[in-house]
């Protein structure tokens, strides 16, 4: 269930899904054009065979009905049918019937599919001319097929397809009969039938003409509907709907779909036939099987392809985001200095990028951290280095006051007051590295109380802080390093007295807090030499030290404890606020010394100093 709800699998699957609803759609609308394109094709060819079987039909029977007539026309035949006045001559009798099926063998060789050639007259001789016996002459006893031509005025008379010879000996194939009367053409007078007899398998070499396939049936009807010859075998029935066509006789070719099969129907001219063509829908999807089979292998071979593809593109574009998760579980180990590179797509180049400069970040603070824990550390070590027992100490001093106090010794007893309050400050660290500017400003009064008891007159010191700046939260012990640097090395030297002033000014985002001071000031090069070392990340990046390096340099400056101390206070300001905070010193030899604290201003009120 995860590996499910993973980007490669439900991304793979996507792709997979949406490429195949494609080929599929795709797959279906061909092969339903495809198929509809066949039986269009197929209803074109099955129109075109019947329409030519159809008149292939026409011109046979047409050819048939020319033999007939060629009989009729036959002043000679006819004459020689009508003479009877040579009954007592036998020679003449005998000359005359040979004449007769002399004329007949004539037409009988004109043709290869004709069996056989009876002339009926209506005395009862027979002359015929067949394949068996050649020409003979021959009594006849009167039938049904007789009866019907005798019944006819003259037309064609197509008697259809029988399965044996109805006059010719020694031919068991089916065959197709069609006769007329015979007229003396002067005096219209009837004299006898004609009968010929052809070959049915030319008829059924016509009918095949308009198979569509080798399941395809063809028959002929009348125009009573009665089947005359079809291509069925040993008797099966053809299945074509006795009512279909709807009516005996069609004007033009029809083409139905009914009962699983393909029926097509053309009109015979000559004699009102109708032909009729069934063909199974089985035989005429070879196509379109051949059509499935091709479409069924290039859906195999896209779905493969698909496959293989849609893996690729959800791999390529998962594998940034395994990199990614990867570099987060080692970040969640506590390992921050991988980087992670993804070269794909440029959303999530944008990503990697982000989580790259985030973790940078997450690692430049926790050395920062760091760096302030251990600058806290040793800031409380120096105290503690500093004070043997300080409730000791306390006590000590509280002991001096209070009868320094009982010998009227006021100004020793603030000193020695002034003295117990900075120690007591300056122990107080398990309440944080922080205090307020008030705090700081009143430890900064209760140092000034010793020093201007030791300078006297020599000090004249000047706080100007707003009461809304009080609250401003400081590291502890900022401003007394600053002060004692003031004070030691730009007032102490002077010959006459200095003053130190102390105020505050507000920026758009900032709160400076600036020491000033009127004593011998800086030459360039230590003013340079300190600048570099608290300022580098305010004057450029190039100018960035290591803390050690710092320290190093710091060490070598002939003013090393004053280095150290403003060192030391900027370290606390840029780890407490970050790096756009911190110390900046202005200073000229013999005009002075200016040093800004840097920190974020504070929108809240305090007591006034």
């Amino acid at each position: 269930m995860r590996s499910f709800r993973s980007i490669h699998t439900r991304l793979f699957l996507l792709l997979l899904v949406g490429m195949l609803a494609l080929v599929l759609i795709t797959t279906y609308l061909y092969y339903q054009r495809a198929t509809e394109q066949i039986r269009t094709k197929v209803s074109d060819i099955a129109e075109k065979n019947m329409s030519q079987t159809a008149g292939l039909f026409d011109l046979l029977l047409k050819s048939y009905d020319s033999v007939t007539k060629s009989l009729n026309s036959n002043t000679e035949l006819i004459r020689l049918l009508q003479d009877r006045g040579n009954k007592d001559n036998p020679v003449v009798q005998v000359n005359n019937d040979q004449r007769i099926t002399d004329t007949l063998g004539a037409i009988f060789y004109s043709r290869d599919d004709i069996v056989g050639i009876h002339i009926v007259t209506y005395s009862g001789r027979v002359y015929s001319y067949e394949r068996s016996m050649g020409g003979m002459v021959r009594e006849y006893a009167e039938t049904a097929w007789f009866r019907m031509l005798r019944q006819s005025s003259g037309e064609m008379k197509w008697l259809g397809v029988y399965p044996q010879s109805l006059m010719s000996g020694g031919f068991d194939k089916p065959v197709f009969a069609f006769g007329r009367q015979l007229f003396e053409l002067t005096e219209l007078k009837k004299i006898g039938v004609v009968l010929i007899e052809t070959d049915a398998s030319a008829i059924i070499s016509a009918l095949s003409n308009a198979s569509l396939g080798a399941g395809s049936i063809v028959a002929i009807r009348d125009e009573h509907g009665m089947e005359i010859i079809s291509t069925a075998q040993g008797g099966e029935e053809t299945g074509i709907p006795q009512n279909w066509p709807s009516t005996a006789r069609i004007d033009g070719i029809r083409i139905q779909e009914m009962n699983g099969s393909l029926l097509t129907a053309a009109p015979i001219q000559k004699p009102e036939w109708t032909l009729i063509s069934q063909t199974p829908m089985s035989d005429m999807q070879l196509e379109l099987r051949k059509t499935r089979q091709y479409l069924m292998s290039v859906v195999i071979g896209v779905i493969i392809a698909a496959t293989f593809l849609a893996g690729f593109i959800s791999r390529t574009f998962s594998l940034p985001f395994k990199r990614l998760i990867r570099q987060m579980k080692q970040v969640e180990m506590g390992n921050f200095r991988g980087e992670v590179k993804a070269g794909s797509y440029e959303e999530i180049n944008v990503l990697v990028a982000s989580f790259n400069r985030m973790v940078g970040r997450i690692d430049d603070l926790i050395e920062r951290i760091k760096l302030a824990s251990i600058s806290e550390k040793n800031a409380q070590l120096q105290a503690l280095q500093t004070q043997v027992n300080p409730h000791f100490l306390f006590n000590t001093l509280d002991m001096i006051y209070w009868m320094l106090d009982e010998r009227e010794n006021d100004r020793l007893g603030r000193v020695i007051l002034a003295l117990s309050r900075m120690f007591r400050y300056n122990s107080e660290w398990e309440e944080g590295a922080s205090s307020t500017l008030g705090n700081e400003l009143e430890q900064m009064r209760n140092y000034l109380t010793i020093i201007e008891t030791r300078l006297g007159e020599r000090l004249h010191v000047n706080i100007s802080v707003p009461p809304q700046h009080l609250d401003s939260k400081i590291p502890k012990m900022t401003l007394q390093p600053i002060i004692e640097n003031a004070v030691k090395y730009g007032l102490e030297p002077l010959a006459q007295s200095g003053t130190l002033h102390v105020y505050s000014e507000e920026g758009e985002d900032r709160l400076l807090l600036i020491v000033e001071d009127d004593g011998v000031g800086m030459d360039t090069a230590t003013l340079e030499r300190l600048s570099d070392i608290l300022l580098p990340g305010r004057r450029g990046a190039e100018h960035e030290l290591e803390p050690q390096m710092k320290i190093e340099q710091v060490e070598g400056l002939a003013v090393s404890r004053r280095g150290i101390g403003l060192f030391n206070v900027d370290q606390r300001l840029r780890l407490m606020f970050g790096e756009p905070y911190g110390l900046i010193l202005h200073s000229e030899a013999g005009q002075g010394t200016k040093v800004i604290v840097v920190m974020p201003r504070s929108d809240t009120r305090g007591a006034e100093v």
